[in-house]
């Protein structure tokens, strides 16, 4: 078995379980007996993160403790047709020549290849190493959950590498920091009158991805779509929503966006009339960048409430005015994103009308800035808001040690310098590093493309090519 084979087996293994954000209970149990049966001891603090305790290579003990981190849980997403229930089936894995995605789901190598390449490299006796501590953390899809709230005694080491990035031919030296904003705005139902028609609008077909690494890329956003839609047949027919669902994660662009609402049987021509109209806006506008959006308008059956015209409007507006996608590009690095928001979730409750959206910034005032907006608008709206899950900027350290020696192994093994990338999107690093008194950290990973969509895919020649100069790397850092 060749190391890419080595690696894809526990990838296998890990995607047959359970493991999406606030349900790693099944892959936490599992990677713990995993660790009893190699021998290898291992911890848990209070908010289900683990490490895992790999001894040194004989007459290596002296070197520093290496610690490889990633997180275990990964991005719910399917196709509106897969069938598939996550908690229950397995992922299905297909191998299409070099590359390897999931069947209508998310793959998951979003973060299941970092714990491939742990327990692989662990069980690899070929290698030198020194102590390494294998720390998986847990709902760092949720906003960095499990960091945030990490035991700092559950790790000894004080050089850090995190797998959690998703180029082969980068390092990451720093991230963007972020957080989520809820904004709730209170429900007004009312009763369904007679001589309303119902109607059901879905926007299906966008690409969708990663809120941070996707979010230059002009992808459309299903609930600012289906928000839009709204509004254009609100001004020609007053209408009154039932519900609108769109979004299942803050930091996932959503692909897909529903609503149910009621019009007057005297105004539903003039409603079609104008739903046509601005299909074939939409057709223009996205006809580059999103050929498979489509939006339909179909008769549906009568829902048991709705709100008022006034509720509606007000919600529709909320969303409409939220500032989405990039904000601002870096003024320091061409082409790179500083600040940006998505409007990742809508959803309805009894009592309020919910909407998630996440913010991110390189530059922590510039992060500030965009909540205040945020918060602004919804308030104006007259919701209530709060701010979850917040993180500051990961800055880089170009001086770093670890960066240093990775940069000889990477350039002795492939003969070129790996590109170094500050992320927009979210990292773990500066948080573990802050909360374990200061550490020195990297983040790299095989190549993975459109994370936390069903379009996901692993480059699998990455996984070997990591694998290796991970090994490389263990090599180094056992004769410090």
């Amino acid at each position: 078995m060749n190391n890419t084979e080595r690696v894809l087996h526990f990838f296998e293994q890990v995607s047959s379980i359970a493991r999406g954000t606030k349900h790693e209970a099944q892959i936490r149990q599992w990677l713990l007996d995993w660790a009893g049966q190699a021998r290898f001891t291992s911890d848990k603090d209070a908010a289900g993160n683990i490490v895992i305790r790999v001894p040194a290579s004989a007459g290596r003990e002296s070197a520093p403790t290496l610690v490889l981190q990633g997180h275990m849980d990964m991005v719910w997403q399917k196709t509106p047709e897969s069938a598939h229930d996550f908690m229950r089936d397995p992922i299905r894995l297909i191998r299409e020549g070099d590359w390897i995605h999931a069947d209508g789901t998310t793959l998951g190598a979003d973060n299941g290849a970092a714990i491939a390449l742990m327990l692989a490299l662990a069980e690899d006796e070929s290698l030198t190493h020194p102590a390494l501590e294998l720390l998986l953390t847990v709902e760092e899809e949720s906003g960095l959950v499990g960091a945030n709230k990490m035991d700092a005694e559950l790790i000894t080491g004080k050089t850090l590498i995190n797998l959690d990035s998703e180029d082969e031919t980068v390092f990451t030296v720093g991230c963007a920091g972020g957080g989520r904003l809820l904004m709730d705005l209170p429900a007004q139902w009312e009763k369904i009158s007679a001589g309303e028609e119902f109607f059901a609008l879905k926007v299906r077909g966008l690409r969708g991805g990663h809120s941070g690494g996707d979010i230059e890329k002009h992808r459309g956003n299903a609930n600012r779509i289906l928000a839009r839609a709204l509004d254009e047949l609100q001004r020609g027919a007053p209408i009154r929503l039932a519900s609108f669902l769109g979004g299942t994660a803050a930091n996932a662009i959503p692909r897909d966006a529903d609503a149910i609402f009621a019009c007057a049987k005297e105004q539903t021509a003039i409603l079609r009339e104008r739903f046509a109209a601005f299909q074939n806006i939409l057709a223009v506008e996205h006809a580059f960048t999103e050929p498979g959006l489509l939006l339909s308008l179909e008769a549906t059956s009568a829902p048991t409430r709705l709100l008022s015209e006034e509720n509606t409007r007000r919600f529709v507006n909320l969303i409409l005015s939220l500032p989405n996608g990039v904000e601002e590009f870096s003024a320091q690095v061409s082409g790179a994103v500083e600040t940006s928001n998505n409007i990742g979730v809508v959803e309805m409750h009894d009592d309020f009308l919910r909407v998630i959206s996440n913010q991110r910034s390189s530059v922590f005032s510039r992060l500030d800035e965009i909540f205040r907006r945020v918060e602004s608008v919804a308030q104006l709206a007259g919701a209530r808001t709060e701010r979850v899950s917040m993180s500051e900027p990961w800055k880089p350290n170009l001086d770093s040690e670890l960066l240093k020696k990775c940069m000889a192994v990477y350039e002795k093994q492939y003969g070129v310098k790996p590109k170094l990338e500050v992320t927009h999107g979210g990292l773990e690093c500066g948080i573990i590093s802050a909360r374990c008194g200061g550490l020195d950290t990297l983040s790299l990973g095989p190549t993975i493309e459109s994370p936390h969509s069903p379009d996901e895919r692993m480059f699998v020649p990455s996984l070997g090519r990591t694998y290796d100069f991970l090994a490389g790397v263990l090599r180094a850092l056992s004769l410090s």
